[in-house]
């Protein structure tokens, strides 16, 4: 039998480490860091830097090749292609790393319960018949991160938020009923397809980290100063993760 812990580290920076996010690090067997190729190294090398730090015993680091996802055709396919994909190389490499079983640490970015794979994939792979019993760390997430950099609250006073994709926003625009916000997962410039009165963006960039990157204003002001920084830290850094709430006024100044 192997334990998979699925332990969420927040967003790259030691310091969001929960003590039970250390606990289970220096707990485990083997330590699982997926490589996602050269043009996001840096991702690989923060989880590296993540271990280093806090790790108080020597533990076992097996570094696997994430698939990639084929960016043609349908979405909901090529995501289910790439699940089956990358089960398999969990498959393979735990079976390597632990053949008479263990305790596998899997370090998660962000929290492994929102729009992260990780449990689905595992999930899959106890489907097909797996020795494996899944726990989960939960990590801080971007959400968070994000509130926490503009020092502002993320619903409302009583009221809603809703999280949603990129890909949805600019797909079926501003959903009905909502006028909080938050969006993640954005490939680029999601909010530009808007009609931007009325609405104000709260943006973050590598947040936590020590090139973090803050936009706030009205959506007409800021969002092409947004999308320009975007590109710009993009081509500087390699890969770019970033999220973004929005708020619809709505005449109510209650927040």
């Amino acid at each position: 039998m192997i334990q998979l812990d699925l332990i969420g580290i927040g967003t790259g920076n030691p310091d969001h480490l929960t003590l039970a996010a250390v606990r289970a690090i220096n707990g485990a067997d083997v330590i699982l860091l997926p490589d996602k190729g050269a043009d996001k190294a840096g991702l690989i090398d923060l989880r590296r830097t993540i271990c280093a730090t806090v790790l108080a015993r020597a533990v076992p680091i097996v570094e696997f090749a994430m698939p990639l996802r084929d960016g043609a055709g349908d979405y909901a396919a090529a995501v289910d292609a790439w699940h089956h994909a990358i089960a398999r190389v969990w498959q393979a490499t735990l079976a390597q790393a632990l053949p008479q079983g263990g305790r596998a640490a899997l370090l998660v970015w962000g929290d492994p319960a929102l729009y992260d794979s990780s449990l689905r994939i595992a999930a899959r792979l106890m489907g097909q018949g797996a020795a494996l019993a899944v726990q989960v760390v939960p990590g801080i997430t971007s959400i968070a991160a994000l509130t926490a950099a503009h020092a502002i609250p993320l619903n409302p006073l009583a009221g809603p938020v809703m999280i949603t994709t990129g890909r949805l926003l600019r797909a079926h625009g501003w959903p009905a009923g909502a006028d909080h916000l938050v969006v993640m997962l954005d490939a680029g410039g999601a909010f530009a397809t808007l009609e931007p009165a009325g609405i104000t963006i709260w943006w973050g960039a590598y947040l936590g980290m020590a090139h973090q990157a803050l936009e706030h204003g009205p959506l007409a002001a800021v969002a092409p100063r947004i999308l320009a920084r975007r590109a710009a830290l993009r081509a500087q850094h390699g890969w770019i993760m970033d999220i973004y709430l929005l708020k619809k006024e709505t005449g109510d100044a209650s927040w």
